[in-house]
């Protein structure tokens, strides 16, 4: 009877040291108060190109150096499109003065002339029509030929459509440019204008800036090579936002919350604790999971969490480890960003 008691005792050992083990390998180690996590120090990047295709006449910065908003990078060669300026100059100033001259109407001097011309064939109608007459009365006196009474009759009708069409002229002076062509010439002006514009803002475009500030990390290209949108000149590290990218299981993403504060430490400066808060928590899982869920396949589930940093000296770099400690029971803002602390 002693054997089966002591097989039976061994059987229970091995059944609790084993329950043991299976306990501590799925409790997480975190308490109720806060939750560890383990990541990688991220950072946005930006590719800085040229809008359009020229030379690089000049560079201003390398590998490592910080910039600041606005600062210039490069510059390519601005001749040409200093050429495209001013040729887009003088065509909005040649179309700025056909407006002027249709919105100001006939001058004075012009409608004088054309009045004066009205009453120029005026006077050669009426003497084509004395002419006229008299050719008239000779012929039936025979004095002349039918053909001069003809000729006569002709250059009465010549006189009467010229003053006709002098008498146009005139209302036309005196009636100034019509509606329609000072419509045309405001189109074309502003079509001009905005050429210009085009014009000016390549060669605004033509100068590199810095859009945020940052550090230099690749210096792509170099003076005289040729630049375009599609070939990087700068890779730019942007200083801020700093985050530490970590991933959480499916069974404790319901504890987290946007806002709650966060300790960052790293190998590199094991002594010093970075403030941070919870920015963003993924919306779905990082990989896809099988499409019939049992529960140990849901709880094996993680979620990307960005733990934003406050990095003063710029210590927090790219890929850089790091565990993160985010304190559950903290007071959360919703959306709000913390600040960072001392």
């Amino acid at each position: 009877m002693k054997k089966p008691i002591k097989i039976v005792l061994v059987l229970v050992a091995v059944a609790g040291i084993a329950y043991a083990g299976w306990h501590y390998s799925v409790t997480p180690d975190n308490n109720e108060s806060d939750l560890t996590l383990y990541g990688n120090i991220d950072i946005r990047q930006v590719s800085l190109t040229f809008h359009d295709p020229e030379h690089i006449a000049e560079m201003t910065v390398k590998e490592g150096d910080r910039v600041e908003k606005g600062q210039l990078l490069a510059m390519q060669d601005l001749l040409r499109f200093q050429y495209q300026i001013e040729s887009a100059e003088a065509k909005t100033e040649a179309q700025r003065q056909v407006l002027a001259r249709l919105e100001n109407g006939s001058r004075p001097e012009d409608i004088r002339k054309a009045l004066a011309d009205v009453k120029a064939a005026e006077a050669d109608v009426t003497f084509a029509d004395k002419e006229y007459r008299r050719m008239q009365a000779l012929v039936k006196r025979k004095l002349t030929s039918v053909e001069s009474v003809d000729r006569a009759r002709s250059d009465l009708q010549n006189a009467r459509e010229k003053l006709r069409a002098l008498q146009e002229v005139y209302a036309l002076a005196v009636a100034g440019p019509r509606k329609e062509d000072i419509a045309e010439a405001k189109a074309l002006l502003k079509a001009n204008e905005s050429a210009l514009n085009l014009a000016r803002k390549v060669w605004r475009d033509g100068h590199l800036y810095a859009p945020s500030r940052g550090i230099i990390q690749d210096r792509i290209l170099e003076p005289g090579d040729m630049a375009d949108a599609q070939t990087p000149v700068y890779t730019l590290a942007l200083i801020d936002p700093v985050w530490a990218r970590v991933y959480v299981p499916e069974s404790q993403l319901g504890k987290l919350k946007y806002g709650l504060r966060a300790r960052i430490m790293t190998d590199s400066y094991p002594d010093k604790v970075y403030q941070g808060w919870v920015g963003f928590i993924s919306p779905s899982a990082e990989f896809t999971p099988k499409t019939v869920e049992t529960p140990e396949l849901r709880t094996s589930l993680v979620y990307q969490v960005r733990v934003f940093a406050c990095n003063p000296e710029n210590e927090l770099r790219l890929g850089m480890p790091v565990t993160v400690h985010i304190f559950l029971t903290a007071d959360a803002a919703e959306g709000i960003r913390k600040p960072c602390q001392n």
